[in-house]
């Protein structure tokens, strides 16, 4: 059964997205949220494989919940479901932690697609995108255009030699976040050992060899 968590401050969107879903065999809505805190919390608790995030929501936007999920946890995939057509704000859902990106508008055609995409860990972008966003959907760009902003700092500072307790108090940040976007790092990176960070971090020139 695959669990999919949907967040929209609008019930008849939710229910409609609902009705959709669950038709497919072996789908379950387990989570619906009405604003961005209950969709953070709702992935936390129930950890889904897939969450649809509303970008205009009260107290959080789809793109502050997608990466406040990302600090908690990578194994929900995250979905950013808007009426805004730009490739600006599908940037920074995918910097943010999101693996697709789909208009309102498309939803009729593509959102079943895009799911199923996300169920198998596969990016889903159906705009014709510029090309540094090309390059993160497919994985075709180099990695450090991959890692978010945060990512390269943390990787930068573990290069330099500080353990995460000195980048969480040099970034004011918790240890548990700190390890969360460190790892997040190695994954995207496929790195499982602090020594192939400092070499990447040499050969991409975060850090002076």
């Amino acid at each position: 059964m695959k669990r999919i968590l949907i967040a929209d401050d609008h019930e008849t969107v939710r229910s409609g997205l609902r009705a959709v879903l669950e038709g497919r065999a072996g789908w379950e809505v387990v989570v619906e949220a009405r604003d961005g805190k209950e969709a953070v919390a709702g992935a936390v608790e129930k950890r889904p494989d897939v969450a649809i995030v509303d970008y205009a929501m009260p107290f959080l936007t789809g793109i502050e919940v997608a990466r406040r999920i990302r600090e908690h946890q990578q194994i929900t995939e995250i979905l950013i479901f808007t009426m805004h057509d730009s490739d600006v704000l599908a940037l920074q859902a995918f910097q943010a932690g999101a693996r697709a990106f789909l208009l309102k508008s498309d939803a009729n055609k593509m959102l079943l697609a895009a799911v199923e995409s996300l169920i198998t860990h596969k990016p889903f972008y159906a705009g014709s995108f510029p090309s540094e966003l090309k390059g993160m959907v497919t994985g075709k760009s180099e990695p450090n255009q991959v890692l978010s902003p945060r990512e390269k700092t943390i990787v930068k500072l573990v290069a330099e030699g500080h353990s995460n307790k000195g980048v969480s108090a040099i970034l004011n940040l918790s240890i548990k976040t700190t390890e969360t976007h460190r790892a997040a790092a190695m994954r995207k990176l496929n790195i499982n050992s602090t020594a192939g960070l400092v070499r990447y971090a040499v050969r991409s020139k975060l850090v002076e060899a």
